[in-house]
């Protein structure tokens, strides 16, 4: 198990607990809407980061931005194996035809 799938499955384990002894909890419980509105502030930080061209600093914020994503999908009842699954259908197809088929 790497660290984003331990991160992902503490962030499950979060589910329910108490929002008083973990910042995990507390996101969860405000909602998917909250979990997600931190996924784009720290989305657009990372952003800010890759612009300005400071490596540790767009390193930290990218991990900002998993961490948030992670909470994001569980807020949904999501995990990172649901995307995961969607990555391995993806693979092999070219972005070009993959949109295509989105119709996008």
């Amino acid at each position: 198990m790497n660290a984003l799938e331990r991160l992902a499955a503490t962030i499950q384990s979060r589910k329910g607990t108490d929002p008083d002894t973990s910042w995990t909890a507390k996101l969860l419980s405000k909602g998917p809407e909250k979990c997600a509105e931190k996924f784009g502030e720290e989305a657009v930080e990372a952003i800010i980061e890759a612009v300005r061209g400071d490596p540790e600093r767009l390193v930290s914020e990218a991990a900002d931005t998993l961490y948030h994503l992670l909470v994001m999908l569980a807020a949904r009842d999501l995990t990172l194996t649901d995307v995961l699954a969607e990555l391995e259908r993806r693979e092999g197809r070219s972005g070009i035809e993959e949109k295509a088929a989105r119709g996008q």
